[in-house]
Order: structure tokens, then sequence, then C-alpha cells
């Protein structure tokens, strides 16, 4: 399963997942938690496409050194995150912890940037059944264009 994922650095570092129809995977916090952690815990939930931070205004080396564990692209907001929109999705998710709420905002922000081009991506593989439907949708996060992505995915199934 491909993956999208908020991450929340700090003493107490946290993590959420969505798959790439947005829907919460998983989500988890550790205090004094290290990279090794966040990257196993990660890789224990999927594959990563995104790796995401709530904060505009800082490249944590935290976020960086994830992202080029997986090899991923990473999102940092325009702008920082408003609490308010942060206790929307904490309600929205049935999230408690803080740390996993801003984490899952992280995921759900970078979900949103390429969500019109995640539906185009399943309406184009309408009927090629759900394995390559995720496929085609990470390859497209993957900045792929939809032709290549469909016609790569097809090509390997060959």
């Amino acid at each position: 399963m491909h993956t999208i994922v908020g991450i929340d650095t700090g003493k107490t570092a946290a993590f959420a997942c969505l798959d790439l129809s947005g829907r919460l995977v998983r989500a988890a916090h550790r205090r004094n938690a290290g990279i090794a952690w966040l990257v196993a815990s990660i890789r224990s939930s999927g594959t990563p496409v995104i790796i995401a931070s709530d904060k505009a205004d800082t490249e944590s080396s935290v976020i960086k050194k994830v992202g080029s564990a997986f090899s991923t692209q990473i999102y940092y907001p325009n702008r920082n995150i408003p609490i308010s929109a942060k206790k929307r999705v904490a309600k929205e998710f049935g999230l408690r912890n803080p740390h996993e709420r801003d984490a899952c905002i992280a995921a759900l922000k970078a979900f949103n940037m390429h969500s019109n081009k995640l539906k185009q991506a399943e309406r184009k593989a309408k009927g090629m059944g759900p394995a390559m439907q995720e496929a085609i949708k990470a390859k497209v996060i993957m900045k792929y264009s939809m032709n290549e992505a469909i016609n790569g995915i097809k090509a390997n199934r060959r």
C-alpha cells in the first residue's frame, strides 16, 4: 500500500499515514523517538510517496532524513496551519493526541494538494482493479504524466 505520511517532530515525534484515498491508515507517537523508529514504523504501514510537515517555516532535518530514507518528495505547506483547522481534523479522524493530530493534518494537506490528480487517475484507471489504480495514483504523485503512469503499469503487468 502506498501512503502519504505526515510527521510532527519535536521531543515527542508522531506520524500519520493516509492511503491514496485519504483514509487514515495509522497514527502513532513516541516520546524521545529517533529517526530509526519513525522509518521502521512508517515502513510497516506502507510505502510512502510523500513525507509532509505541518510547518511552513521549518526545513526540519528529521523530515529531510525520513524523506531521504524513502527517496520520496517532501511537502511543506505555504503557511503554518491554524490550530482551528488542526482541531477540525482531530475531530474528523478521531485523534486525541496533539502530535498525531499535527502529523495527520500535514498528510491531509499534502493529499489535498494532489486530490484532483488522484481523482483523475481513479477515473482513468476505473475497471483496472484496485492494485493497478493505486499504482497509477502513486506514479501520478511521483510526477509521472497520466499516460506514462498508465502505460508503465500496464507494461509491468504483462
